[in-house]
């Protein structure tokens, strides 16, 4: 990040404090990036994250990548036998996509060896299965359900081999998409959901953005964004999220929201439970993945990291952190830490053991903040 996008950034964002602005109008197709040299870190930044915009990066930005030459056949299907071989013995998370579980799938655990056994006999009895639809996880094999990135965090997709039809609903779009019980559908392409005599609500959430990604494309999924995948071939696929200064608002919010539902649902016992608040934490945990006291760590171990980049006056080399991207993630990360030590919730958690104590570490941090916008 340059000084420029910095600016440009902090200015996006003063005076909002902690709240998440919203996508505004959506646009009508997603945007396509083609050339890796005509496009910068600042235009992503102006084009795709500030606006929380998705887009597509063509196969040009992942033809280096040593999974597109050694997973993959010359006919650009799977390579069984690299996998098996590299792999083989690898014991692997496998979901099955045709048995609902709440909004997921069951999941098992067997060897890649036995699943490509699987995925072979699968592709030649006609893509059917008496064991039903399988994917290994992270690779996406079929269909993902419909649902948007853990913690509201960023993502992108890469398509080893192999293409997937995306469908992306703006954030609050999927809200129109909720049964009586407040639950998101499985799928969004169910005929039942799609007649909107029965479903007359799904008219307000309008068509979602349709995504066709070819083999070494990358989808980027902003933060928020609800989405479904069906892969079109047999496709494996390269996921990563992440959070940074532009997101760490949207993932506060999310987990402030997941407390209050946690809340909500055991509001009866509130008065009669001791130490109510202590085991809301707990379920918040079991059902979120983390809860107020573990997000408290998360935003420690990313702050200490940006102030030793601030401290050391790391310049900027094109490929690491550099100084602007750290300065900017501070300020971001005191916003949402300031709200998390003011939350009554938080004031609950006995912190006596952290260290640095909460309240200390925010004034390391405004400190930082002050010092990186000296001129």
């Amino acid at each position: 990040m340059d000084r420029e996008t910095r600016a440009l950034a902090d200015s996006h964002f003063r005076g909002l404090g902690v709240d998440v602005p919203g996508v505004g109008q959506a646009p009508g197709r997603v945007a396509f990036v083609s050339e890796p040299g005509a496009f910068s870190y600042a235009d992503f930044v102006r084009g795709f994250l500030l606006p929380n915009l998705p887009c597509v990066f063509s196969s040009a930005f992942t033809q280096g990548w040593g999974s597109r030459r050694r997973w993959v056949t010359p006919a650009g299907r799977p390579d069984f036998d690299h996998l098996l071989r590299t792999y083989g013995d690898v014991v692997v998370p496998v979901a099955n996509c045709g048995v609902q579980e709440y909004n997921s799938n069951p999941k098992e655990h067997m060897t890649l060896r036995d699943y490509i056994t699987y995925w072979k006999e699968y592709i030649q009895a006609g893509y059917s299965s008496p064991r039903g639809c399988l994917y290994l996880k992270d690779w996406h094999l079929c269909r993902s359900p419909f649902h948007a990135d853990i913690f509201r965090s960023f993502s992108w997709s890469v398509n080893v081999c192999g293409r997937k039809k995306w469908l992306l609903f703006p954030p609050g779009q999927e809200e129109a998409l909720r049964d009586r019980h407040g639950n998101l559908p499985y799928d969004v392409t169910s005929p039942a959901l799609c007649d909107t005599h029965l479903h007359p609500r799904n008219q307000l959430a309008g068509p979602p953005l349709e995504i066709t990604q070819e083999a070494g494309e990358m989808v980027f999924v902003p933060s928020g964004w609800h989405h479904q995948v069906h892969n079109l071939d047999d496709t494996i696929s390269i996921n990563h999220n992440w959070v940074n200064g532009f997101n760490l608002a949207n993932m506060w919010r999310f987990l402030q929201q997941e407390l209050c539902a946690v809340q909500e649902e055991v509001s009866e016992w509130r008065d009669s439970m001791p130490d109510w608040h202590h085991h809301c934490q707990v379920i918040m945990r079991s059902c979120s993945g983390i809860n107020f006291e573990e997000f408290y760590h998360f935003l420690k171990v990313i702050a200490e990291k940006r102030l030793l980049v601030l401290r050391e006056a790391a310049a900027e080399d094109g490929a690491g952190l550099g100084f602007e991207q750290a300065a900017f993630d501070v300020g971001r990360i005191t916003e949402v830490l300031a709200s998390l030590v003011a939350h009554p919730d938080f004031q609950r958690v006995d912190t006596s053991a952290f260290s640095p104590q909460p309240k200390e570490l925010l004034q390391q941090l405004r400190e930082a903040v002050d010092a990186a916008a000296a001129p």
